[in-house]
């Protein structure tokens, strides 16, 4: 069965990800700018809801690019640090250089940091200049899988070369389809032998309470588990 990664923001999306079957979790917060790192405090109550493992984690310290100042790194491998021994599953974080290639040297310091963490490439991967030619240069970086939407907008768009990273993928490292994934595309996202599929499964709400002048806007996001279940039928 195809593995079922679920992007949830808090520990209430911890909760409906296991109830609706999900394999694990990406934590983070802020997905409407692609995700962040959440807080330590967030970290240990998903971990403590979750069986062992469960939870990965995002590590980026701030939305835009990915190319990133020494002290952006410098907080990331800080961040990283402090998530071993909290019983997380392990980290997704990513570089690329100015060029556009993955910054090898940055993904070696967040590969130490994380010491016996496991370690997933971001979709940092799909804004490289060339996301196949750089998804070789993974092979013994210590990176064990990739989100990756195939170098395009959405998966469903990005089949072929999807499909051409599972064959060409280095050995040890999974590739992870992910980037506006919707349920009724997991069965062609899961026909091209992708190891997992990852969504958001989010559903909208307004927030009844007021968040007064200038406090943002009134509509927030949860985690589905009808649609996390309605992902997992779909994976298999």
């Amino acid at each position: 069965m195809t593995d079922l990664e679920i992007a949830v923001q808090d520990v209430a999306g911890v909760r409906a990800a296991l109830e609706g079957g999900a394999t694990r979790v990406e934590l983070c917060t802020a997905l409407g700018v692609g995700g962040l790192t959440p807080s330590i405090g967030t970290v240990k109550l998903a971990v403590d809801a979750a069986p062992a493992g469960y939870v990965h984690v995002l590590v980026r310290n701030r939305g835009g690019g990915y190319v990133y100042s020494d002290d952006d790194v410098r907080t990331m491998c800080a961040d990283i640090a402090a998530l071993r021994g909290t019983g997380v599953g392990g980290v997704v974080a990513g570089a690329l250089t100015p060029e556009g290639r993955i910054d090898l040297a940055t993904l070696g310091r967040f590969v130490d940091a994380a010491g016996e963490l496991p370690v997933t490439f971001h979709r940092a991967l799909d804004a490289s200049t060339d996301p196949l030619v750089e998804l070789v240069r993974l092979e013994g970086t210590g990176v064990g899988r990739v989100l990756t939407s195939g170098g395009a907008v959405r998966s469903l768009q990005g089949l072929e070369m999807l499909a051409s990273m599972v064959r060409e993928a280095p050995e040890g490292v999974q590739i992870m389809a992910g980037g506006g994934v919707r349920v009724g595309d997991i069965p062609a996202l899961v026909a091209v032998g992708v190891a997992a599929v990852h969504l958001s499964a989010r559903a909208s709400y307004l927030d009844p309470y007021p968040a007064g002048p200038g406090g943002g806007a009134q509509e927030l996001d949860t985690t589905d588990p009808v649609i996390v279940a309605a992902a997992r039928a779909a994976t298999t």
